[in-house]
């Protein structure tokens, strides 16, 4: 652990900022004078665009500009945002559809941008947007997941987009017909608006030769690809910036058509426009999460091991394809499709249909979740039919250490694991021995008490390969230049830290930069739990370079040869020399010699594979079956993240992924009418966790190191959100199983506990 992170829990440098009221943020950044814009969104769910009339908007007191979709037209603006297509399992390509930046012929879902007003003040904007005209013939919505109603796109006839299949169809049906038993359970993974804290926004500034485009976004370069195309503007004629991120979670990875309207509408009045989206406003306009049916079946020998695995999903695209919606609940779910168990004969189909609703898009962990929860609320129903304990079936049926690296059906290389362990750990850390009188104690006072279990395993995705650039400065610090993206996990922190360990440069004299196309010229932003390992192996291949660049110029100066000199963390040593210096010593020695080129260096690296977080969630819920409110009274986490370089900042981040996966259990519906208004888009009518939701939450760390790169770390960003959902899931089943509650669906509001409880009294008493 010495030689790759010390793994000391520093508390995060950038908080002071953030606590202070010093950071900032999109809506900080704006130049003085910008114009503010407001987009005017489809009132209706489903319908004909006849026409839009903004002549009298465009006259309104304060307004300098309002885009149509026909403006963008004229502008010879490509009004198109991209959204990737996976196969079919008949080779085919999922269906295409065109989503424009701003409507034209059709409306597809509440608050589809159909025009955008800039005007002096933000009241302006607003006054003029109810100035505009628009005719439109409503249609009836398409809202439930599954073929048939309204077409909402003339390329998918029955409204699917897709139909994706992984695995072995007829090795499973074979398995199945010869199981000595079959477990089946259909399971709801139910629609997440993220509401990061901070909402999105941005600001565009054309200054004649080049647009300056800021965002709160998960990395410049993706955005700036898409300016690029959007505008057919040279990409070198882009400089995106992005400040303080209060939250992203995947929402804000790809950009939105709000981007491309002020980007444009900067360029045409050649002055700056800001924009900021409110509460509502994002509700109904940000990408949402999860949102899928599936119904999976095992089969089982007669030692109860898992022959066979078939899972059938149905998923809401909602009414385009987004940056990455067809990959999610496909692609991405089937990644850790059989989770830690060994079974190789499984088969998923995924059907995708759109909806007049929402994009669905990636949401802290982008289909992992989803895959995870299906497989671990079968694996307990399994537990129940099969009359055997949660655990030893689960250990029955984990991969063994003796058989890593372990290539999964689905394609993924499993470098190292030990899962037994890790789970055993977590049942003696939870207690679990002490269960059974925690719920007769309950029992006695009238409440229902359950337990849950979740053995999970990420797969960090996202690109590979990330570059590290670093930097001497005159006043004696280090700048570091990374590819990343902090959304608010404390980027700041862990990388100067990381720099400090492998050089001997104290971190106070370290400082991140990020955000920055014109500083950083290539990087793969944050996303898929990949910032930790991509930027720290970038970070050891420039520490590499820079050793080789001091170590002739130093050798020179202790007057030794080249190959006698090294480098121990701290200091350059060689035999013979009495002199020990620091880089930084180096660095001011350097500067006095006029070597500039011993200043800034840059290196990339390239994982050879991903890493594989896993861990084991344990959780217990209590039930007030008078009122059916849920309270999760204790939670405990033992993870492998592999070696870390901050426990404190890994344990941060897994409270944050517990909280939310906590929040989408037992507090989060996002409910439509039948004609697609959404009836949940304020904070009075949304359940967002709060404090009272969410229990002290034990973490222990339970490494065993990767081996897919040198650090021997695994990505734990979104592994708390992974874990969490079928841990709680099955705590709240286990509460309900002896009151003859048999099915049990997030979120498990108090109305919904309430009523599964009287429904199954009901057929009790009958």
């Amino acid at each position: 652990m010495e030689k790759f992170g010390k793994s000391q829990p520093i508390k995060r440098v950038e908080d002071v900022r953030f606590l202070t009221g010093h950071g900032r943020y999109i809506d900080d950044v704006a130049p003085e004078g910008s114009l503010y814009g407001y987009v005017l969104r489809s009132p209706v769910a489903h319908a004909v665009l006849n026409g839009v009339d903004a002549s009298d908007a465009a006259d309104a007191d304060g307004v300098h500009l309002v885009v149509t979709a026909a403006d963008l037209d004229a502008a010879g603006i490509t009004n198109e945002m991209e959204g990737a297509l996976m196969p079919n399992r008949d080779g085919s390509m999922g269906v295409k559809t065109t989503r424009p930046i701003l409507s034209t012929s059709k409306l597809r879902h509440v608050g589809e941008p159909i025009a955008m007003i800039f005007a002096d003040t933000l009241e302006q904007a607003r006054d003029a947007a109810e100035l505009i005209e628009i005719e439109y013939d409503e249609l009836p919505a398409k809202m439930d997941i599954g073929p048939g109603g309204e077409t909402i796109h003339e390329e998918a006839p029955d409204n699917l987009a897709l139909d994706f299949g992984v695995g072995d169809e007829a090795a499973t049906e074979e398995a199945f017909a010869k199981a000595a038993k079959t477990v089946k359970l259909e399971v709801g993974d139910n629609r997440v608006i993220v509401n990061s804290m901070e909402p999105r926004g941005c600001v565009a500034d054309w200054d004649g030769e080049r647009l300056h485009f800021a965002y709160g976004g998960q990395g410049v370069w993706g955005v700036k690809e898409e300016l690029s195309k959007a505008l057919s503007l040279d990409a070198e004629k882009i400089h995106a910036t992005t400040p303080d991120v209060g939250g992203g979670f995947g929402m804000k990875a790809p950009a939105y058509p709000e981007y491309m309207v002020c980007a444009h509408a900067s360029r045409v009045l050649d002055r700056p426009v800001r924009w900021m989206s409110d509460r509502t406003e994002a509700m109904l306009s940000d990408h949402a999460g999860r949102d899928l049916v599936s119904v999976a079946e095992f089969a089982f020998d007669e030692t109860n091991k898992i022959t066979a695995y078939r899972v059938n999903t149905r998923s809401n695209l909602g009414a385009y394809n987004s940056n990455f919606g067809q990959a999610i609940q496909s692609f991405l779910f089937a990644r850790v499709l059989m989770g830690t168990y060994d079974v190789q004969t499984v088969w998923m189909n995924s059907k995708a249909y759109y909806t007049n609703t929402t994009q669905v898009d990636a949401y802290r962990g982008a289909g992992r979740p989803e895959a995870i929860y299906v497989l671990e609320r079968l694996m307990d129903r399994a537990a129940r039919e099969l009359g055997v304990d949660p655990l030893e079936l689960r250990r029955r049926n984990f991969i063994k250490p003796e058989a890593f690296p372990y290539m999964s059906v689905t394609g993924e290389n499993y470098d190292v694991g030990d899962f037994d362990k890790v789970l055993s750990r977590a049942e003696r850390e939870a207690d679990l021995a002490g269960f059974d009188a925690r719920r007769a104690a309950d029992l006695e006072q009238g409440r229902l008490r359950g337990v849950g279990i979740c053995y999970y395993i990420e797969s960090i995705l996202g690109d590979p390969s990330e570059g590290a650039k670093v930097e001497f400065c005159e006043d004696g610090t280090v700048k570091i230049y990374v590819g990343t993206q902090s959304n608010g996990q404390g980027h700041e922190t862990v990388f100067a830290q990381f720099l400090s360990d492998q050089t001997g440069i104290p971190s106070d004299r370290i400082f991140v930069i990020q955000g920055d196309s014109d500083m950083i010229a290539k990087g793969g932003g944050t996303g898929g739990s990949r910032s930790v390992t991509t930027q720290t192996n970038a970070t050891l291949t420039t520490v590499s370079k820079m050793i080789e660049a001091f170590t002739p110029y130093l050798a020179d100066k202790m007057g030794v040869d080249p190959a006698d000199v090294s480098f121990d963390d701290e200091a350059f040593r060689a035999p013979g020399s009495n002199l020990t210096p620091s880089f930084l010593d180096a660095a001011e020695m350097a500067r006095a010699d006029g070597r500039e080129d011993l200043l800034v260096h840059e290196g990339r690296g390239e994982l050879p594979g991903r890493s594989y977080p896993n861990g084991a969630h344990i959780a217990e819920a209590v039930i007030d079956p008078d009122t059916g409110k849920v309270t999760i009274d204790r939670y405990m986490v033992v993870d492998d993240f592999g070696n870390l370089i901050n426990p404190m900042l890994a344990e941060g981040q897994v409270h944050g992924g517990v909280a939310q996966g906590i929040g989408q259990a037992i507090n989060e519906l996002t409910a439509f009418d039948e004609d697609g208004q959404l009836l949940t888009a304020t904070f009075m009518d949304y359940g967002m966790p709060r404090a009272t939701d969410v229990p002290m939450i034990g973490f222990v760390p339970e490494p065993v190191p990767s081996t897919a790169n040198i650090m021997g770390m695994k990505g734990c960003g979104e592994a708390g959100t992974v874990g969490a959902l079928a841990a709680v899931a099955n705590a709240v089943q286990d509460a309900l199983w002896d009151q003859g509650v048999r099915q049990a669906d997030m979120p498990f509001t108090p109305m919904k506990v309430w009523e599964l409880l009287k429904d199954a009294g009901q057929r009790t008493a009958a």
